[in-house]
């Protein structure tokens, strides 16, 4: 997550180097008269980097600013390959609700997202971990009917049951 640039009155250092809204460098001038510019422009002065002395502040529109930084952040989101949602099946599960649960594994690979279907094992239930991978490999071939899918991480075996992870292909 990026860090909120400080803006007008929350900047500390005496001086600063300017740069206009148009990318046109002022120069070092004293906080104070930037301050005093960014007034007379009804513009807010921001502080771009803290690294370098002085440090380098613009003249810009504050709210238009942090609204391109969320965006920014938004776009990298979508890229990683967005959140990882969960599907949880049981061991006695009927058809029907595999197909309803598979209406909702493709509605998250369609909104980019990761899906980890999970199929929880009760008691003496884990004796039988050969008849809950077929389950799993049938709600994986409902799914393959309705979208295309790849597998991100493998069926694996977890102490309370299998999982394994998909995302859009």
């Amino acid at each position: 997550m990026i860090r909120k640039p400080l803006a007008n009155n929350q900047i500390r250092s005496r001086e600063v180097r300017v740069v206009d809204e148009n990318g046109k460098q002022l120069g070092v001038l004293k906080l104070e008269d930037a301050l005093k510019m960014s007034l007379e422009r009804d513009l807010d002065l921001v502080q771009v980097t803290e690294k370098v002395n002085p440090p380098v502040c613009k003249l810009m529109h504050y709210g238009k600013y942090l609204y391109q930084i969320e965006k920014k952040e938004r776009g990298i989101k979508k890229k990683s390959g967005g959140e990882i949602k969960g599907i949880r099946l049981s061991f006695k599960i009927s058809d029907h609700d595999m197909q309803t649960k598979a209406k909702r594994t493709v509605k998250f690979l369609e909104q980019e997202n990761k899906v980890r279907i999970e199929l929880r094992l009760k008691g003496r239930e884990r004796a039988l971990g050969d008849f809950a991978k077929q389950k799993v490999n049938k709600f994986l071939d409902i799914l393959k009917e309705s979208t295309p899918y790849r597998i991100e991480r493998e069926l694996k075996r977890q102490p309370r049951g299998l999982t394994v992870i998909i995302s859009k292909s």
